[in-house]
């Protein structure tokens, strides 16, 4: 059996789309051009694998050798091997997480401890702003910020319930 480019072109469109990326964030996540996605998914029959793919089937947190078996009738595996990439980026976040983390000025970050609402778990919170906000836009993006933050603390109990005032 051949290789099924259409099936490959299906399944880098799908990913693609769940990560809910443009092709050209596709490309840009990935270092190649957006002709190279478009050419991607459009399905076209080849005699070779593209140098590119690599770099593709990372972008789309796929594991090395995934689109090889897709062409080949079988599934893309999700990349977890390593906690980061080269860059120090953590793969376990959606790509779409790790775009938006890449855009505009950071203003803020937070974690957030949720013993109060009876879990172990930790929220945590990245506050950016636009990339090209004035100091005025960013200064209501930090007040803004700071009425959201009093409400996610308050979640847990009342104001006057909070854990230091009830381990007084």
């Amino acid at each position: 059996m051949g290789r099924d480019w259409k099936r490959l072109a299906e399944a880098i469109k799908d990913a693609r789309q769940a990560l809910r990326l443009t092709q050209v964030d596709l490309a840009s996540a990935a270092g190649v051009s957006e002709s190279t996605i478009q050419n991607l998914e459009a399905g076209e029959s080849r005699s070779r694998i593209p140098t590119s793919l690599p770099r593709v089937e990372r972008a789309l947190n796929w594991r090395e050798g995934s689109a090889q078996a897709v062409l080949e009738g079988g599934e893309p595996t999700p990349s977890h091997d390593d906690d980061t990439d080269r860059a120090g980026t953590v793969t376990e976040l959606p790509l779409r997480i790790v775009q938006e983390l890449a855009d505009g000025p950071l203003l803020d970050t937070t974690v957030l401890d949720l013993t109060p609402l009876g879990s172990d778990a930790r929220m945590i919170v990245v506050v950016k702003g636009k990339p090209d906000a004035s100091p005025e836009q960013i200064r209501k993006d930090l007040l803004a910020w700071a009425a959201a933050q009093r409400h996610l603390e308050n979640l847990g109990g009342s104001e006057d319930q909070s854990p230091s005032a009830s381990e007084a």
